[in-house]
């Protein structure tokens, strides 16, 4: 079983987007996935109530995520994705034992920069890979990022932090998707949206195949640029 943890001390960085999307790109009944809003805003418990399907299944937590991921690992779950709340609470310590690989979310600003610091300090206390992942960022153009997703790169690599090299370009088809309980892919599998959430999902598969020891290290997220 694979747990991929969603943690930042800030707000506001994308975590639930990018858990919602990223379940609704992965489950289906071959390869089962298991959400866990352990945020008190409950933002993933409410894209899940408009998705009205009740797939994947949701469950909640307050201040411990390990008894629903031991529950999980029993019953078969292939993939867990657990959203946190923007601290450093017990659960989110809690959450980034159990992970296999933590997604730390930023946008492409000073303070969201600054703020990851603590979260990438109890991964590597906990020993575990993670990788931050630009969310909300300026489109491309003509292929190029924008010079401030560049400055916030250049900033990350001051500690040492591994990013993806791709981004989640702030785009309304990720907002519309999540109105609808939907994913990208779901809402328009041929926009731009529902592509970089693909690209997204294929550097985390890489990563934690690398992590479980089954595939070369070489491209891994967790690692370098994926």
């Amino acid at each position: 079983m694979n747990v991929i943890v969603f943690a930042s001390r800030k707000g506001g960085t994308g975590k639930s987007t990018l858990a919602a999307h990223l379940a609704a790109q992965v489950h289906k009944p071959s390869r089962q996935c298991l959400l866990v809003d352990a945020d008190p805003q409950g933002s993933l418990t409410l894209w899940h109530k408009l998705r009205g399907t009740n797939e994947p299944p949701i469950r909640n937590a307050v201040n411990s995520v390990s008894g629903i991921v031991a529950a999980a690992k029993r019953d078969g779950i292939e993939w867990v994705f657990i959203d946190t709340p923007p601290n450093m609470s017990a659960v989110v310590e809690d959450a980034i034992r159990n992970a296999t690989m933590v997604i730390i979310p930023a946008r492409p600003g000073v303070f969201d920069v600054n703020a990851v610091q603590e979260t990438i300090q109890t991964c590597r206390s906990n020993r575990k890979p993670y990788a931050v992942v630009m969310n909300g960022a300026p489109a491309l153009r003509d292929g190029v990022e924008s010079r401030i997703v560049t400055i916030a790169r250049e900033a990350l690599a001051k500690f040492r932090a591994p990013v993806w090299s791709g981004q989640i370009t702030n785009r309304a088809d990720l907002l519309m998707a999540l109105g609808h309980g939907e994913g990208a892919r779901e809402y328009y599998a041929e926009g731009r949206a529902a592509s970089e959430i693909a690209r997204l999902w294929g550097a985390i598969e890489r990563s934690v195949k690398a992590i479980r020891g089954q595939a070369s290290a070489s491209g891994a997220m967790h690692r370098q640029a994926a």
